[in-house]
């Protein structure tokens, strides 16, 4: 009776060693596809741009424009003097400073909101903007819903719309599509989104994603 407890309990013990196992391999498995996955969005990013039109602007604090950059081929990267680094060379903390290359001609940027987007995206905001007054409009109806519904010939048929806004919370972009994902980046601070397959890379920004269905009337 004993022998049958004991070895029943090894055969738990076994087991659960396995699962244990198993578990852990499932998780680096994950993780590691999790790393390729991210790596791999954002390869595919810094590629896109090579040929492409994108603009580039900076933002105050209060969501007004500091400057607008249009170019081709840009490449965009963390400035990796700035990354801070173990005795071993490994990075602790990745570097917040972006090294932008527009033709050719090189930007270095830390600090203040910055996006940078495909031409062939539309800046919602930047249109609304044109036709309203944002600062005093009627504050008892909800900006972004607001905003969707005043632009149905823009907003109209998308599933998705992305609120950006600046460190203070102040709207500065807007920009709607069908298919919308968002990936890690190799620079601190930052987010990859694709939106209809073109790219939108934004940093030191607040952001939401909603479902459009959310906010049209």
């Amino acid at each position: 009776m004993k022998q049958n407890r004991r070895e029943e309990r090894v055969g738990y013990m076994k087991n659960k060693y396995l699962t244990c196992m198993m578990m852990g391999i499932a998780l680096s498995i994950l993780l590691l596809s999790g790393c390729n996955f991210f790596n791999h969005e954002i390869g595919k990013m810094k590629e896109a741009l090579k040929g492409r039109e994108a603009i580039i602007q900076t933002y105050d604090e209060e969501s007004n424009v500091i400057d607008r950059i249009e170019g081709k081929s840009i490449s965009i990267g963390s400035e990796d003097k700035f990354a801070e680094k173990d005795g071993e060379g490994n990075t602790t903390k990745k570097s917040s400073v972006l090294s932008l290359t527009i033709g050719g001609e090189s930007v270095v940027h830390v600090g203040s909101s910055l996006i940078l987007y495909e031409k062939d995206l539309t800046n919602v905001f930047e249109e609304y903007a044109k036709t309203v007054d944002v600062q005093n409009m009627d504050r008892s109806i909800p900006f972004v819903n607001r905003m969707v519904n005043d632009m149905k010939n823009i907003t109209t048929g998308k599933s998705k719309v992305i609120l950006i806004r600046s460190q203070s919370g102040k709207p500065l972009a807007t920009f709607v599509g069908d298919n919308v994902s968002y990936f890690a980046t190799d620079i601190d601070k930052s987010t990859g989104i694709l939106i209809d397959g073109k790219y939108l890379f934004i940093y030191r920004c607040d952001y939401t994603i909603y479902d459009a269905s959310l906010l049209q009337s």
